[in-house]
């Protein structure tokens, strides 16, 4: 006597094992560099719904790698347990940086190329440029076209003859001709420190692999980067980073935890993510961290021990 299939027993795939097989089936498809953080899932019937955390390397386009990992864990999963996968959440959890190669030593340069970084990125400043240019050209073509008419017979124009007689009932005791020359001054100054000064003062110089190679990183991606990694430190549950040439200031929000230790570790961590940078000069790091209770308002403040960078 043959007994019916539906009467044999029943296979039940564990929750467990659901979360591992999804986990592992979007790790097959993470770009190099990345890594599974954590997952989850629930199964209910011939169904399960899937949620994996994931950390992906920096830079790289996440809604297209999230993707990518979304289908290959719905694929994988429904095929290795034979439960339907109607739902599968993917969570980018934080972005990893790799460590820069290292910088060759580079041969002795030119006076001023000091650990072969070469010159600094100038501000190309393109708007006063041209504005400079447009002004110029239109008073050299006006003088000209006037200086030819009265070189042909012509009367000169009204505009110049009125600018000599002006200037010939004015001196240099009078207050609008002492308020253009100063306005004159101070445009002189800014056109010169267009000029001289290099500018971009909210870039970050970085250490290049060659002399010829010149690199620089906006202060709002650094503070950004050293922000999620911050936010990574368990006992932080908030956190503000602003980044200057010289210096880095962190305020960190401690919800659980001894406030000794979580800024301990906030140094350790973010001392080892500025030198990922690759920047050429380190700025110096400073750590604040504040209790915070549940309503979300801040009792005590503690000072970081200051982590000098290196020129």
């Amino acid at each position: 006597m043959t007994v019916p299939a539906a009467g044999r027993g029943t296979t039940t795939v564990a929750p467990r094992a659901v979360r591992r097989i999804a986990e592992r089936a979007a790790a097959e498809a993470l770009p190099d560099g990345g890594s599974v953080i954590r997952g989850s899932a629930a199964v209910r019937g011939a169904s399960a719904r899937i949620a994996v955390g994931v950390r992906l390397p920096y830079p790289v386009r996440a809604d297209e790698a999230a993707q990518r990992i979304r289908e290959r864990a719905e694929t994988r999963t429904a095929a290795l347990t034979g439960l339907s996968v109607p739902r599968a959440e993917v969570r980018v959890d934080a972005l990893s940086v790799a460590a820069p190669p290292p910088v060759p030593e580079a041969e002795p340069g030119p006076p001023g190329d000091k650990d072969g970084a070469g010159p600094r990125i100038r501000a190309q400043r393109r708007v006063p440029a041209a504005v400079l240019a447009v002004v110029g050209a239109a008073a050299c073509g006006l003088l000209l076209v006037d200086v030819i008419a009265v070189r042909f017979g012509g009367a000169p124009a009204g505009w110049r003859t009125a600018v000599v007689d002006w200037a010939a009932a004015h001196g240099p005791a009078d207050t609008a001709v002492r308020l253009a020359g100063v306005g004159a001054a101070l445009v002189g100054a800014w056109l010169l420190g267009c000029a001289l000064l290099p500018g971009l003062r909210r870039r970050l110089r970085m250490a290049a692999p060659a002399p010829e190679v010149r690199a620089a990183l906006d202060r709002t991606a650094a503070a950004r980067i050293l922000r999620e990694r911050a936010l990574g430190v368990p006992g932080v549950v908030r956190a503000r980073v602003s980044v200057r040439r010289r210096r880095a200031r962190v305020r960190a929000g401690v919800g659980y935890g001894r406030p000794e230790e979580v800024r301990a570790e906030v140094v350790r961590v973010l001392g080892a993510s500025m030198l990922e940078l690759g920047l050429r000069r380190t700025p110096a790091l400073r750590v604040r961290v504040r209790r915070v209770d549940r309503d979300g308002a801040e009792d005590g403040t503690q000072d970081g021990p200051r982590n000098s960078g290196a020129a």
